[in-house]
């Protein structure tokens, strides 16, 4: 009927503005992400909010519970890793968490399995999408801290040790820095073979916890070569070094007959919260060239060994995922406990990427996004806020206020205009001289009316372009 319809008709305007709402793309949902902005110092390190991944095809998403902090995430920060990705990028190689969601053809995966995965950068994150060959369950009973401390470390400590350093009873290993997250995970898995003789470097404040499961430590600053040669005038079976520089040519002067010297790291490179040329020059030069025939007089062998061109470029995920298994029943028999040193916040990484930096930890640390940041004490408060204020300009660089700070001011064309529309009578020479004055004045009140907004932007332009010259160049 005419009437029902009309009736109808206000009801179904509004269901069609909802179903219009509706049709509209939603807003990807964000998370909190401790993003690089830049190669540098501490300064570098956000936490931003990040448009949330979804997991591609062969991929999981997984909500991350923890993460491990590394000396790559270090070398990372200051630019000195090969093939260092494009800032800014969200860091982190390793994370354990909860499988949230589950890609298009991805098998041998649940929601809700708990994992440990490894990745390109991207971990430190809530939520971190990663492909499921790089990605592991872990055992009943494992923690998501201890996940996160075992992966990278316990992997590189395992092949470092077994498949390249066949390590055997009876023999001996020189390990540089014991006391960090590899180091302990050496120290554990040497235990696992009978009468081994286990030489390790460690800074000073380290050596009490450290001396228990270590047969003999020394300090970096005096001469362990000369101290290894007193214990055994043979050398040591195995040199494991992550140091390189000056180590290297006395690693491989320590190596007996048959001895096997292995490169895992170079951290030597790493000497100030920036990169250094000259450090980075130096390590390189105090490394002799090894030559093949000296190694074959010798009877000497020599590895190296990194754990992302092994994973990610040369794809041995299958040989990797054997080993974390083998890692996994180590755990479960309580044969290996990963060392925590600490667990910070996201919004603490800063700190605990300086105490990874000073070799303050002994173990592994972790960050973990579900948890607050400690409380600052007044004097660390103000320093931070010291430091924001000195960043603020380089922010401002990225800002999309800088093209209205160049722009000249709004008032500019009126002043340009109104000399054209006086009227164009010829004044004679001395009616010109006398109104030359009148017409200053107006002039000169403009001047005065818009040099205020010019002195308010000038600083702000000046302190961009110091900015710009102060400011790292992560592009180079």
């Amino acid at each position: 009927m005419p009437g029902d319809s009309a009736e109808e008709n206000p009801a179904s305007a509004p269901a069609k503005e909802e179903s219009k709402t509706d049709d509209k793309p939603k807003e990807p949902k964000e998370m909190k992400a401790v993003v690089l902005t830049g190669f540098g110092g501490l300064k570098m390190l956000k936490v931003q909010s990040k448009p949330q991944p979804t997991p591609g095809e062969g991929e999981v998403l997984i909500a991350v519970k923890a993460c491990g902090v590394n000396f790559l995430d270090l070398m990372l920060r200051q630019g000195v890793t090969d093939n260092p990705p494009k800032t800014p990028v969200i860091m982190g190689y390793e994370c354990a968490g909860t499988i949230e969601a589950i890609g298009e053809k991805t098998e041998g995966f649940s929601v809700g399995d708990n994992v440990i995965a490894l990745k390109e950068c991207h971990c430190w994150a809530e939520l971190a999408s990663i492909p499921a060959k790089y990605v592991y369950k872990i055992p009943e009973g494992m923690t998501f801290h201890d996940a996160a401390a075992i992966a990278m470390n316990y992997l590189t400590a395992y092949i470092i040790l077994f498949d390249i350093g066949n390590l055997r009873s009876g023999q001996s290993i020189l390990a540089h820095s014991i006391g960090g997250g590899v180091g302990q995970a050496i120290i554990q898995l040497t235990k696992t073979v009978e009468n081994v003789t286990l030489y390790g470097t460690a800074s000073a404040h380290k050596h009490e916890s450290l001396k228990p499961n270590v047969t003999h430590l020394f300090d970096h600053g005096v001469d362990y070569a000369q101290e290894i040669r007193k214990l055994s005038p043979e050398g040591v079976d195995i040199v494991l070094d992550c140091l390189c520089g000056d180590y290297t040519n006395k690693g491989i002067s320590l190596l007996r007959p048959m001895g096997r010297y292995i490169l895992f790291g170079t951290s030597s490179v790493v000497t100030g919260e920036t990169k250094s040329f000259f450090s980075f020059a130096k390590s390189w030069w105090q490394v002799d060239k090894i030559s093949p025939l000296k190694l074959y007089d010798d009877n000497k062998f020599l590895a190296g060994f990194q754990l992302r061109q092994l994973l990610f470029r040369e794809n041995q995920h299958e040989y990797v995922r054997q080993l974390m298994d083998k890692l996994f029943k180590l755990y479960t028999d309580g044969t290996i406990k990963p060392v925590i040193d600490q667990v910070a916040s996201f919004e603490d990484i800063a700190e605990a990427m300086q105490r990874l930096h000073d070799r303050k930890n002994i173990g592994k640390i972790i960050l973990d996004p579900t948890i607050q940041p400690k409380e600052k004490t007044k004097n660390e408060a103000e320093a931070e806020e010291s430091t924001k204020s000195e960043t603020e300009p380089e922010e401002s660089i990225d800002s999309d206020s800088e093209p209205e700070e160049i722009s000249p001011p709004d008032t500019e064309p009126e002043e340009i205009i109104k000399p054209d529309v006086k009227p164009t009578a010829k004044p004679k020479p001395a009616d010109a001289e006398a109104a030359a004055p009148a017409d200053a004045a107006p002039a000169a009140t403009a001047d005065a009316a818009t040099e205020e907004p010019k002195a308010e932007e000038t600083p702000a332009e000046g302190e961009a372009e110091k900015t710009e010259e102060e400011a790292p160049a992560p592009a180079e």
